[in-house]
């Protein structure tokens, strides 16, 4: 029999896997855009209309789409965008800024990223503006086309809107509302945010000046439907190459989700996030622990793919400290527990650590001022503990109140995991918590 005639009837396990990894690592990795965003059909023809109106007719509008995060709202504007690029018209005239409130954290960042993405930064040069109205506005005039009659229509994407709404005087939202509320340009700005209370973050002028259109997504999906979801993500599509692993994977797949412990955990991250990103990191992690050995998924893969998306990040970091800083925290606890949760200072702390010091005749914690001082700042770097407010900045550092950033479990996690922790501080732990 010929090798060909082999591989069409079954191909070794090895490649089937190498296989199997291809099509999960596409899936997962490379989203591809849904013909038609399902159960959000209203909203998509809400959008696409208002925003044809700008790129066809030259209006202007605003408009908010507000959901929890995995609601589908990236999914819906990409949708809807594609949707409308397919007019020959559009694709030609439609100019697009996508800025994100991660990353343009300031004005003057979302200034630059603005004339970078309309391709404007020649045109700009070495000009100087008096304010940022002024330059919005020459970058404006300098789309308008040769006649200087029309001007090209852009689309405004702000993500993670309501980050904007921080921004020193919230001018950049301002001057964007201002354009598409007065028709110097046709501009559409969409914002997308998971802050339904968005509206109240804005500053009156900038909120006369938006159309206060919103489209809202939330996700009505249901556990069976969220289990289903898992199950059709984890089953081999009828055009793998294998026939017979195909259908072996799919019941074995099948078998998975109908596990009692299986379903736990799937359940258990539906109650935490309807994100689909949330789910398909999940299963990335299940599918990583498949070999040639263990050619399918199994229960306990699942479970310790969970623990894995749950770890607790601050626990972690624990593991990572000094014993004097470890020391620190345990001396933050005890005040916390002493103080029923008051905020405490550097000198409230080291004085509680010195407390302990007192017990111990060992010289191993014997450390000087400057070096209690650095391990303090360094705990404040990692935000495991926080200042009560900004204006204790002016206050002597030894004074300036802070609050700790971890809770009993995870501080007594963290010592039951720490490599050689000392016995005497796991007792001081234990006898501080009671």
């Amino acid at each position: 029999m010929s090798k060909r005639k082999v591989k069409d009837d079954h191909m070794p396990v090895g490649e089937c896997i190498t296989q199997v990894q291809e099509v999960f690592r596409e899936r997962f990795c490379c989203q591809k855009l849904p013909e038609q965003p399902e159960g959000v059909e209203s909203q998509h023809k809400h959008l696409l209309e208002l925003l044809k109106r700008t790129a066809v007719h030259g209006e202007s509008n605003s408009v908010l789409i507000v959901g929890p995060r995995g609601a589908g709202k990236t999914m819906l504007l990409k949708c809807v965008l594609r949707d409308l690029l397919e007019e020959k018209e559009v694709e030609k005239n439609l100019l697009q800024v996508h800025l994100n409130g991660l990353l343009q954290t300031d004005d003057r960042i979302a200034l630059k990223e603005i004339t970078r993405q309309l391709n404007l930064e020649n045109v700009v040069g070495d000009k100087v503006f008096g304010s940022f109205a002024e330059t919005l506005g020459f970058l404006l005039e300098a789309l308008k086309k040769g006649d200087r009659s029309s001007s090209r229509p852009v689309l405004f994407v702000l993500d993670e809107f309501d980050l904007f709404a921080h921004h020193k005087n919230q001018t950049l939202l301002y001057n964007l509302f201002d354009v598409s509320q007065s028709a110097q340009a046709p501009i559409a700005v969409v914002g997308v945010t998971c802050r339904l209370d968005v509206l109240e973050l804005l500053e009156k002028r900038v909120k006369s000046r938006f159309s206060h259109r919103q489209i809202h997504l939330l996700s009505s999906l249901t556990f069976p439907q969220y289990a289903e979801r898992v199950r059709t993500q984890l089953s081999l599509p009828d055009d793998f190459p294998d026939d017979k692993f195909a259908q072996d994977w799919n019941a074995s797949v099948k078998n998975l989700c109908e596990d009692k412990s299986v379903e736990e955990v799937l359940q258990r991250h539906f109650n935490s996030s309807k994100d689909y990103r949330m789910m398909h990191m999940l299963l990335m992690l299940c599918l990583s622990r498949v070999s040639v050995a263990k050619p399918n998924i199994k229960p306990a893969d699942v479970l310790e793919a969970s623990k894995m998306c749950f770890t607790d990040a601050k626990a972690n970091m624990l593991h990572g400290l000094s014993i004097l800083e470890l020391c620190l925290v345990i001396a933050m606890k005890h005040l916390n527990d002493v103080y029923e949760g008051e905020p405490f200072n550097l000198q409230m702390v080291h004085n509680e650590f010195k407390k302990f010091l007192h017990r111990k005749s060992s010289s191993m914690y014997n450390f000087e001022q400057p070096v209690i001082m650095k391990a303090f700042e360094h705990l404040q770097q990692l935000e495991l503990i926080r200042p009560v407010d900004s204006s204790s900045a002016k206050t002597q550092r030894e004074y300036q109140l802070m609050r700790l950033m971890l809770d009993h479990s995870q501080i007594m996690e963290a010592l039951q995991k720490y490599p050689q922790c000392p016995t005497d501080v796991k007792q001081w732990a234990m006898s501080a918590f009671g």
